[in-house]
């Protein structure tokens, strides 16, 4: 019996052991339902676009990349794939996450006549959708006419795919910021700029909603994460969408890209740091995994040229997804940075080294998140963040603050006309800071420095909403408000933030742009820094009334432009911008009332075409009052031009050159006053500066997939300084050789 039990499991082992060794069988995802594809207003000629798909396991597409294809037609189908739907791709008839290329194709609808009817056997009848294509096999042709997709007013969005073209931006979305419309910079090549009179402590930086207190490392330093995990950049220069918020000035958005569940990664060796990012899928699909990070070795390099100064930064990313259903999700991201720069004197006497660090930050955060699409359309978003921010300056003291918040985010189509959008979000900060002891304890300075940074919990709770209202395709209303109240230290303040969007279609080629909104925010700084921030509210809040209205038109030759008009004031400022308050006069930050206005100019073609450029052009003027005196604001600088070209050679060659022309700042604003709003005197100026940005890349594609660049960049070429207050400054040169590759 025994004999016959031992046989009977081996021959089940057998079995079982056979089972497993099978190769598991794999359908490939199958066409749902497929919304409309645009074909881009103003283009000309036929195209065709070929897209790597990752297909959720619920069928929906998790994200979309271009393999080829020319814009703007590249975009248009790239944005239509979001809507698209698949019979999911299945492992064993499970559902599994697969990656797929799908072909587009768009041919000239040749208005005002309507095309004729494709012939059944080119393509597929209307109420079929499209049909994915396999690897290595020919695309299946949409021919759709279409429209094209609205996006908010007062909004200027980057992708990585053309500010990997732009000269001087090394790559770096955050780093193209400076050459948007709007964008006025403290110094040429520093990671700080002013946003319609607005100074940097009172703009706001989020990546996927979290919070972080600066965008780019020390000394110029690329941005504080990988540029392959960031899909896109927006700059919202006023009147932004309610669930932005706490921030008087504008704010930078940051989202990262879609997980992906095929392995994929990127990196590059430079002259001063190195960096990679890895990605890949794990649990058949259904969890990914996410590694990044870059190191820089410029500590080394300074060490031969200037052994004084020590300068080095690093940062990293790391983020894990999971579906634990068909449309639930949770994640954990996770991503920090951290810099320095010191400079090391020897005492002549005793010979001892001492190091002041003028310097050195680091900030970290940890956001847990669960997302879920809801029947009948919509998606939830819930969340939990973590934070510590800490930063030296010249050896005074270490401030640091540590944070945690958590935020709630809503989307619901209440009919085809009308999409609700609300959210909750609350945060608590606790700043810390060390007692400024080297200093006389009795002195006036010394107990007003303490009382500016005493240790305390400041909390922030907010709630918001706002409707998408589209009656028809030609005009879209978005009303929204938001409410926000803040304690800190014993002292409260509430606040109701009114915001209005609209766009209005005048015609399919032009459209009509506006945006108002109130926007309140805490004492701050002129420019932010990491655990640092001004107590109390007893001051009250910092206010802005926020306007633009502007016009947007599609030009032959794939060519749009817009004109701009902004106005903003803002109230009861703390930058403290010509203010000749001493701090041994007391506690209270000097307060000032600003306003700004201007005109902006955009005209561009994408970097991406084989010929692209632009030209950004901002005309503006920003004042200041403290007390009954008017002024011109420190930063003022009247015109502020960038204009770039790019160019593909062919073979894999592609070069363009950036120039950029700023106004210089005025001497002395406050000898120079302001009545009636006009100038008492021309006000003496420092000489305007200009730079030229250059960039040159050769690209060979290895193997199916993979990628190898060398590029050669350099940021103000010429070597002209800058000369800000009187004092002249640089010439800040970077120069950049590298190599980047990728699969």
């Amino acid at each position: 019996m025994l004999d016959r039990v031992i046989i009977l499991l081996l021959v089940l082992l057998a079995w079982t052991s056979t089972s497993w060794a099978l190769p598991p069988r794999v359908v490939p995802p199958q066409a749902e339902r497929a919304g409309d594809v645009p074909y881009p207003e103003n283009a000309q000629g036929d195209a065709q676009v070929i897209l790597v798909l990752v297909v959720d396991a619920d069928g929906s597409v998790r994200s979309a990349e271009v393999d080829s294809g020319q814009e703007p037609f590249a975009s248009a189908a790239r944005q239509a794939s979001a809507t698209w739907r698949f019979f999911p791709a299945t492992r064993n008839s499970k559902p599994i996450v697969a990656k797929i290329r799908f072909g587009v194709s768009f041919v000239d609808p040749k208005p005002p006549t309507p095309p004729p009817a494709p012939p059944a056997e080119q393509a597929p009848p209307a109420e079929q959708p499209p049909t994915p294509v396999a690897p290595n096999k020919g695309a299946i042709d949409v021919v759709v006419p279409g429209h094209r997709d609205n996006h908010p007013p007062s909004v200027s969005s980057l992708t990585r795919a053309e500010v990997r073209q732009l000269p001087g931006a090394f790559g770096d979305p955050f780093r193209a910021i400076e050459v948007l419309p709007g964008v006025t910079p403290v110094v040429s090549g520093l990671p700080f700029f002013y946003l319609r009179g607005a100074p940097p402590g009172n703009i706001g930086y989020f990546l996927d909603g979290v919070r972080v207190p600066y965008l780019f490392h020390a000394a110029a330093g690329p941005s504080v994460v990988h540029p392959a995990i960031v899909e896109r950049v927006d700059l919202h220069a006023g009147g932004y969408p309610a669930r932005l918020g706490r921030y008087a000035g504008g704010i930078v958005s940051a989202e990262t890209s879609e997980p992906r569940a095929d392995w994929h990664g990127e990196g590059s060796i430079r002259l001063v740091d190195a960096g990679a990012l890895v990605e890949g899928g794990f649990a058949d699909g259904r969890g990914t995994v996410l590694l990044g990070g870059r190191y820089s070795y410029t500590a080394a390099l300074f060490s031969l040229i200037a052994p004084e100064i020590t300068l080095d930064y690093r940062d990293y990313q790391a983020r894990v997804t999971y579906d634990i259903s068909e449309h639930q999700h949770v994640s954990l991201f996770a991503f920090g940075a951290y810099d320095l720069l010191s400079q090391t004197e020897v005492v002549p006497i005793t010979n001892e080294e001492i190091e002041t660090v003028i310097f050195g930050s680091e900030f970290y955060r940890v956001d847990g998140r669960y997302d879920a699409r809801l029947s009948g359309g919509g998606a939830l978003r819930a969340a939990v963040t973590w934070g510590f921010d800490q930063t030296r300056l010249f050896n005074t003291r270490n401030m640091q603050n540590m944070l945690v918040g958590s935020r709630v985010h809503l989307s619901r189509p209440m009919s085809d006309e009308v999409t609700l959008r609300a959210g909750f979000n609350m945060q608590i900060d606790n700043y810390s800071a060390d007692e400024l002891k080297w200093a006389d304890p009795d002195r006036p300075f010394t107990q007003t420095f303490n009382n500016l940074f005493p240790p305390r919990a400041d909390t922030a709770a907010a709630g918001w909403v706002d409707v998408v209202w589209k009656p028809s395709k030609n005009f879209e209303l978005t009303p929204g408000v938001r409410l926000d109240t803040y304690f800190s230290e014993g002292e409260n303040a509430t606040t109701a933030d009114p915001r209005l969007a609209m766009v209005v279609h005048a015609r399919n080629d032009l459209r009509i742009l506006h945006a108002i909104g109130v926007a309140n925010q805490p004492p701050s700084f002129v420019v932010p820094a990491p655990g640092l921030a001004v107590a109390s509210l007893r001051g009250g809040l910092q206010r802005s009334i926020q306007a633009s209205s502007g016009v947007e038109v599609n030009l032959p030759g794939k060519i749009t432009a817009s004109l701009t008009g902004f106005a903003a004031l803002q109230l009861n400022m703390t930058d403290s911008l010509g203010g000749q308050q001493n701090l041994e006069e007391g506690a209270t930050v000097p307060r000032s009332l600003g306003s700004a206005k201007g005109l902006e100019i955009y005209v561009r073609r994408s970097l991406s075409e084989r010929l692209g450029g632009f030209v950004a052009y901002t005309f503006s003027r920003a004042t200041r009052s403290v007390g009954n005196e008017r002024f011109l604001a420190t930063f003022d600088r009247p015109h502020v031009l960038h204009a770039a070209v790019g160019y593909d050679l062919g073979r894999g060659w592609r070069t363009g050159f950036r120039f950029s022309l700023y106004s210089g700042t005025p001497n002395d604003p406050e000898d120079d006053a302001l009545e009636g709003g006009t100038e008492t005197s021309q006000p003496e100026r420092d000489p305007a500066f200009y730079r030229l940005d250059f960039r040159v890349e050769k690209r060979w594609k290895i193997f199916k997939s993979g990628w190898l660049s060398m590029v050669a960049e350099m940021i103000n070429a010429t070597a002209n300084p800058e000369i800000f207050g009187g004092t002249k400054l640089g010439p800040i040169t970077i120069p950049s050789l590298g190599i980047e590759g990728g699969f």
